[in-house]
């Protein structure tokens, strides 16, 4: 009896799906919309028409970073068992980690190690503190270099330019959700668990205003009244009205950018932090890190303020009506996200658009997210899901976004104005 109550996920799908997952599968199913598969041009079609509801935003992963040079989650513990073989041996011995971990989830490594560090000084055992704390610089070494992308962008700021073909996805993506924005529509918003600044280095180049939190000219404080403003070009009337002149960002893990100064989060130029960021990845003594690490630790040492406060965005952000969220790069590893993502679909107006490689319909059991195989299970048309490997990258989504309808406009416009001008020079070359 045990036996035949038990269902495989893809039984469990069918009895609540309108489509099969077994004998009608092929290899252009890896798109589904609640309980039905769609293809890539209803994919366009369908995206077209989110990204021009009242609110629009995008969650950007680690895998949205690896065309710019970052790095995912498992290529960075990857890249530190390689560098520091040593570390990862002593973590395995301490039972840290597992010496057959392929992949491990980092945030949880340094929740583990905060929590040994303080039972080892309530212990008074110095020795170990002193081996720890090397073990965990290691481990901030390997994520701080994933997230620099590239390190003569920090140097030298001028080479980041619309010329610069690894932030071109980047680029496309804002430029095709400002450009979507109708008039009244509020800015578009990017959600991110990134360190690197691979959005603001793009939006500068676009020449998009960056609202992150941040005020100030020679000394930016985090302050999140900034949120309610926004950008606007007074003098435009009609049709220039359409698009916006700028992007909101929050960075719900933190950023290279920021450093705690006198308890206060200020934000600096790349160059600056560069100073202190290079020293760091160069030798094995321990600094002041500008960043804030995912951990539970720090994320209740500064809830209610600036990681508080971003997520306090982000839960708002998806209860509002008419709104669309693209999640893209994201691997669902993280629980207090997850949470919050789930019980936004609370709210029958939000659309949220899936874009994760590892799914393959084939092979749902497969798939180690749980919050992913309970997106599948629902089948809300709320939930649009996008696998199958390639089709799921970030370059992908991009390639799937309309261009900018102000952009289009225009060059109809202009084409149109073309083959005036052409039929009325030819009509007059007959008169002649």
């Amino acid at each position: 009896m045990l036996k035949d109550k038990t269902f495989t996920i893809e039984k469990q799908i069918s009895q609540t799906c309108d489509y099969h997952l077994d004998k009608t599968m092929n290899e252009t199913n890896f798109i589904i919309r609640g309980s039905k598969y769609l293809h890539e041009d209803e994919l366009e079609a369908h995206l077209a028409s989110l990204i021009r509801l009242e609110n629009v935003g995008v969650f950007l992963g680690a895998g949205a970073s690896r065309c710019a040079g970052g790095q995912t989650m498992e290529e960075v513990w990857k890249a530190f068992c390689k560098e520091f073989p040593l570390n990862h041996q002593w973590l395995v011995r301490q039972n840290f980690v597992n010496s057959e971990d392929a992949n491990i989830n980092i945030e949880k490594l340094l929740d583990d190690i905060e929590i040994a560090e303080r039972e080892w000084k309530r212990q008074n055992l110095e020795e170990k503190l002193d081996v720890l704390s090397i073990q965990k610089a290691c481990i901030y070494r390997s994520i701080i270099k994933a997230a620099i992308l590239e390190p003569q962008w920090w140097q030298e700021p001028h080479l980041v330019t619309l010329e610069n073909e690894k932030l071109k996805s980047h680029r496309m993506l804002l430029q095709a959700l400002c450009g979507s924005r109708q008039v009244g529509q509020p800015s578009p918003w990017i959600f991110t668990t990134n360190y690197d600044l691979a959005v603001e280095w793009s939006a500068e180049t676009l020449g998009l205003k960056v609202i992150n939190g941040f005020d100030g000219l020679h000394n930016r404080l985090f302050s999140p009244h900034v949120f309610d403003l926004g950008y606007s070009n007074l003098s435009a009337k009609g049709e220039a009205r359409f698009g916006t002149y700028g992007i909101f960002l929050a960075k719900l893990h933190g950023s290279l950018a920021w450093k705690m100064v006198d308890d206060e989060y200020t934000e600096y130029p790349a160059s600056t932090l560069w100073r202190e960021i290079k020293p760091f990845l160069d030798n094995n003594e321990k600094i002041e890190l500008p960043i804030v690490f995912p951990s539970a630790a720090k994320y209740f040492q500064t809830v209610g303020f600036v990681v508080g406060e971003l997520l306090r965005k982000f839960t708002e952000f998806l209860s509002r009506s008419q709104t669309t969220l693209i999640i893209s790069g994201y691997s669902f590893s993280d629980a207090h996200l997850n949470l919050i993502i789930r019980r936004a679909l609370l709210n029958p107006t939000l659309q949220i658009v899936v874009f994760l490689p590892e799914v393959d319909f084939n092979n749902l059991e497969k798939i180690n997210s749980n919050t992913i195989k309970s997106l599948i299970k629902i089948s809300s048309p709320q939930v649009t899901i996008v696998g199958g490997g390639e089709h799921a990258y970030f370059k992908k989504l991009v390639e799937y976004l309309p261009p900018p309808v102000i952009y289009d406009e225009h060059a109809l416009k202009i084409k149109k104005l073309i083959k005036e001008d052409r039929e009325m020079f030819h009509a007059k070359d007959v008169n002649i």
